[in-house]
């Protein structure tokens, strides 16, 4: 009789315990089901690049930190981390897109021939593109700066009149200097090499262009300087042939999940000098830091 007990005793724990961690279980799956439902569902890619089994992506190959060749002579920098971020939320692997070299006057012109589906290449928004083109989201939010002999001026702007200023061709700063800096030269090239070349030539007073390309050559030249001139704060975009809704549901929507991830600050720190480091985190899409395109053309907004 006792031996009966026990059994039964032991039984009825026993169905205690599978009735618990069957109640756990299905909390668990209850839970697992509300997370899942709470997720919104992320915009497919398109069929056509599905099918084609990688993307074809316009890059910067002359601007370090964003794009550039390295030692290697392999493609590097911040632009192209993101594009190889696309390649792994699209095929699951880095290594599925295939980069173009881009210089400034042809990242349009690539969208517009469907050479490339996107274009992630130091591409400031304007509304003037803005009608030919469609952007991303902003990603990062670039200000314009000089880069000068140590010999010059901190406060540049104020001074460039009778200065020859080089830049690239078709950038927003090559309009902005023409509309608002009449007597100051433009030597226009079209690349960022090129315009480096002509100023380093002697062939131009100082070179305007992007804070985040221009830090990089004035950190290995100590003959050289950003000056104090800080302007036409211009987000980055990504290039999207204009109409492709589709594309650019899945790119934002990419995007935002590498803020919340908080991915561009690894990026960033991939890419920049440790000593410049924190100064940039507040031009990066972070968690709590979020920006959106400035409106108007920026080219007549005149000092």
């Amino acid at each position: 009789m006792r031996r009966l007990l026990v059994v039964l005793a032991a039984t009825a724990l026993a169905g205690i315990v599978v009735a618990a961690w069957g109640g756990a279980a299905s909390a668990r799956e209850a839970e697992q089901a509300t997370s899942a439902q709470k997720r919104p569902k992320l915009p497919p890619l398109p069929a056509n690049i599905k099918s084609r089994g990688r993307l074809n992506i316009a890059v910067k190959c002359d601007s370090p930190p964003f794009g550039y060749i390295d030692v290697r002579g392999r493609n590097a920098g911040f632009d192209v981390e993101i594009a190889r971020a696309f390649a792994r939320f699209a095929f699951g692997k880095s290594n599925r897109v295939s980069l173009t070299c881009v210089t400034t006057p042809a990242r349009e012109p690539v969208l517009t021939s469907d050479r490339v589906d996107l274009v992630v290449a130091t591409f400031t928004y304007t509304e003037d593109r803005d009608t030919r083109i469609d952007f991303s989201r902003p990603y990062y939010k670039a200000t314009g700066r000089i880069l000068a002999p140590n010999s010059a001026p901190n406060n540049y702007l104020a001074q460039m009149a009778g200065k020859t200023i080089a830049t690239t061709t078709g950038s927003i700063y090559d309009r902005w200097m023409k509309n608002c800096f009449k007597d100051t030269r433009v030597v226009a090239t079209d690349s960022f090499t090129n315009a480096l070349l002509e100023f380093r030539n002697g062939r131009a007073d100082a070179l305007m262009w992007d804070d985040t390309v221009l830090v990089g050559v004035a950190a290995v030249d100590r003959n050289l300087k950003l000056t104090e001139d800080a302007f036409l704060l211009l987000p980055y975009g990504i290039g999207i042939k204009q109409g492709n809704t589709a594309l650019k549901r899945w790119v934002d929507a990419r995007l935002n999940l590498m803020k919340r991830r908080d991915t561009f600050n690894t990026i960033l720190r991939n890419n920049v000098p440790t000593r410049v480091f924190a100064s940039f985190q507040r031009n990066i899409l972070r968690p709590n830091n979020n920006f959106g395109y400035t409106r108007g053309d920026a080219t007549s907004q005149c000092p």
